[in-house]
């Protein structure tokens, strides 16, 4: 950490001095002379979030990371810039055109931000691609892994490619004629594709599109026709758009190939739900998921090579503007590189670990699952700690004859769901089952719908949504008869129902009978399945009806502790300005604080006067940051809330969220003691927060989330 906080205080001891980063000139005048809502304390949302991407490519760009790794963080931060287009972008350009005349938080117009955000692209684009051509292609050469273009194979390296594309790639395509006859084609969201001008007999010059298939490998193995001297692990692959170019006259018999360019389309994927106006969400759902496949682009890729007439042919028929088009030197969509961490090159990439399952959860325990969790509350700390055990409790619960009702909500369950079969085991022998799925769960729409329908038809009780708010917590309640009459278990999460993402990201998983919170999960699914207008809750915090004030209360208690008043929040984002103000009021007030944000934080950290107190964190790893913990010190008394929501305007205030508190010592203890502080002593996977919204890179050799993989085991169950 020396080497970070180093930087941090040179930085703020003379912010003028070159140090390699850009330097917010910081505001003349102290606090109190400063309006709360002066746009100079805060960032802008859009710019923090293009940080957050610049984050992840350091890990890219970070030669301490195994080389598969790197090239699996290069693949994340091209996809991320994907939806980046698709949605921030795309929101940006309706409201310029919609004439919106509100400002950002930081004080900029629509047009301002659409400005400097597009500057900020091309900058961390040119990064991106100097990375890619600059540090990974040679090492991966280095490693026996050639990236390599056709005209640099020999011919029997062409003559065994041609067969694959004869055999396999020629069949899937579809060649697609532009002429009076047969109009410019709908170029689907994140096709790759080829612009191709061809030449007849005649003379005359024709234009076609090609759609490049999306479900053959995108890298496309080159066989090796001879043993390599120095390794076995040799491996030469071409992008599937240079075979394919390579072997056009295939599909254009008769005719002269005069040129071909890969392009790119990034389309508009906002789109508003119009729920109040609707009947049935279901279908109004459906018919927003269809609308958005035909979204005007957002963007064009081409490569830089690509002549002026085709580059006209394609921006007039695709209407892009001159500010949406974007000239690539090297391959258009890099997040196919994901491909290549597939490789069985184990010592290329991170060593591989099993979850770890507490004894008192494993299949050798004699404890009935409904006994451990009534004597007291657990919690798992995934991905270190395995999901099954939640998986499991739902299998169990569908089957176990004193299992009256299961209730839960379902945002993302994924492919193949063990949860949906264990709901439907559940209706199966009897059960009553209630199911709200969020079908507004962006990106899976489509899944959810399919999900929704196939519960619905055999016979669980399922709720599509709630008009106008998106319902975003993670609950599950079981009713059970026991002999002293009938118990409530309630599973609460920080993470979606889903196994595979379990293992990637870092979640909470809370197992509790509590009395207290188990009637205000039942108040809250009567809310949700039913009409009431309940608007207290016991235990748990529930936006948008007790969070934001209850937050606030417990800031403001701190506050009034001044000096002896802490702070430690680690979330995804903090975008929420009431928020960010209650956090600087609590600086000036002498609390201590430490912010833990993955991603998006509008709070400027170490302006005199304002925000010396606070220090503002991100953790980017192995794993995605996920979890969420909200810790209260209260001169002692600590408190913790966990749970789904993000300080973020649409968090408190638009959707149904869920804090719980955590009122077991021992998990107190484990995540204030164990995991807050082993994020905080973090100095590999860190970057400190420069109040110019810039971060410094950890140096160090403590990595947080490696620690917990080595480490998980050994820590005391909780």
């Amino acid at each position: 950490m020396a080497s970070v906080e180093t930087t941090r205080r040179k930085v703020a001891a003379n912010p003028k001095k070159k140090t390699g980063v850009k330097v917010l000139e910081m505001p003349s005048a102290r606090f109190d002379e400063l309006t709360p809502d002066d746009p100079t304390l805060y960032f802008n949302r859009e710019l923090s979030l293009l940080e957050f991407q610049r984050r992840v490519l350091e890990e890219a760009q970070d030669e301490r990371n195994k080389l598969l790794e790197r090239v699996k963080f290069l693949s994340i931060v091209s996809s991320n810039l994907d939806e980046f287009f698709m949605i921030r972008i795309a929101a940006l350009k309706q409201k310029l055109k919609a004439g919106t005349q509100d400002l950002s938080v930081d004080g900029k117009t629509v047009a301002e931000q659409l400005s400097v955000v597009r500057t900020r692209i091309a900058e961390l684009m040119k990064e991106i691609y100097d990375c890619f051509h600059k540090q990974l292609l040679p090492a991966l050469m280095h490693s026996g892994i050639r990236i390599v273009t056709w005209e640099s194979l020999d011919e029997r390296e062409r003559a065994a490619l041609k067969t694959y594309y004869e055999e396999t790639v020629f069949p899937v395509l579809t060649p697609l004629a532009v002429d009076p006859g047969r109009p410019f084609p709908h170029i689907s969201n994140l096709s790759m594709n080829l612009a191709v001008v061809l030449n007849d007999i005649d003379g005359r010059e024709h234009f076609a599109r090609l759609k490049v298939p999306e479900r053959l490998p995108q890298l496309v193995n080159v066989p090796m026709l001879r043993t390599p001297r120095k390794s076995t692990h040799a491996r030469k692959f071409v992008w599937i758009e240079d075979l394919i170019a390579a072997n056009l006259e295939s599909l254009f018999p008769g005719l002269e190939v005069v040129e071909s360019h890969p392009f790119h389309v990034t389309r508009d994927a906002e789109v508003a739900i119009k729920e109040l106006e609707s009947d049935d969400l279901l279908e109004t759902v459906e018919e927003a998921v269809w609308r958005r496949r035909f979204r005007k682009p957002v963007r064009l890729q081409t490569d830089i090579g690509i002549s002026g007439r085709v580059l006209e042919i394609l921006v007039e028929n695709l209407a892009v503007e001159q500010s949406d088009l974007f000239r690539i030197k090297g391959p258009i969509d890099l997040a196919r590189l994901r491909q290549l961490p597939m490789l069985d090159r184990p010592e290329l990439c991170d060593t591989p670990f099993e979850p770890w399952t507490p004894e008192i959860f494993s299949s050798q325990s004699e404890e009935d699952m409904f006994s451990v969790i009534r004597h007291g509350d657990r919690l798992l700390h995934h991905p270190y700690d395995s999901f099954q055990p939640v998986v499991e409790l739902l299998r169990k619960a569908a089957i176990d004859p004193d299992v009256l009702a299961i209730k839960m909500t379902l945002y993302r369950v994924g492919k193949n769901s063990p949860i949906v079969k264990a709901l439907l085991d559940a209706v199966e022998h009897g059960k009553q089952v209630a199911v709200l799925v969020e079908l507004k769960a962006r990106f899976d729409e489509e899944s959810n719908i399919e999900w929704a329908r196939a519960l619905e038809r055999e016979g669980v009780h399922v709720v599509y949504g709630l008009v106008g708010l998106k319902v975003h917590c993670k609950i599950a309640l079981i009713v059970r008869r026991e002999a002293d009459g009938i118990r409530r278990y309630v599973h609460l999460g920080t993470g979606n129902y889903n196994p595979a993402t379990a293992r990637l990201y870092t979640d909470l998983s809370l197992f509790t009978a509590n009395e207290e919170i188990s009637m205000d999960a039942s108040d809250l699914f009567n809310q949700l399945t039913g009409y009431s207008h309940k608007a207290d809750f016991r235990r748990l915090l529930v936006a948008p009806l007790t969070m934001r004030n209850k937050l606030e209360e417990l800031i403001r208690r701190e506050i009034e502790l001044g000096e002896r008043g802490r702070l430690i929040f680690k979330t995804n984002a903090l975008e929420d300005k009431e928020t960010i103000q209650l956090l600087y009021e609590a600086s000036r007030a002498g609390v201590k604080i430490d912010l833990i944000v993955r991603g998006i934080c509008c709070l400027r950290p170490g302006l005199p006067g304002v925000s010396e107190n606070i220090t503002v964190r991100s953790i980017v790893g192995r794993f995605l940051e996920h979890s969420r913990i909200y810790y209260f010190g209260n001169d002692g008394n600590e408190e913790i809330y966990s749970g789904s929501p993000d300080l973020m305007p649409r968090n408190l205030d638009r959707r149904i969220e869920l804090l719980f508190p955590v009122l077991s010592e021992k998990i107190v203890r484990y995540l204030k003691d164990v995991v807050i502080d082993k994020y905080l002593a973090d100095t590999r996977k860190v970057r400190i927060g420069r109040p110019d919204g810039t971060y410094a890179t950890g140096r160090g050799s403590l990595d947080s989330q490696e620690w917990f993989v080595a480490n998980r085991a050994k820590l005391r169950s909780v």
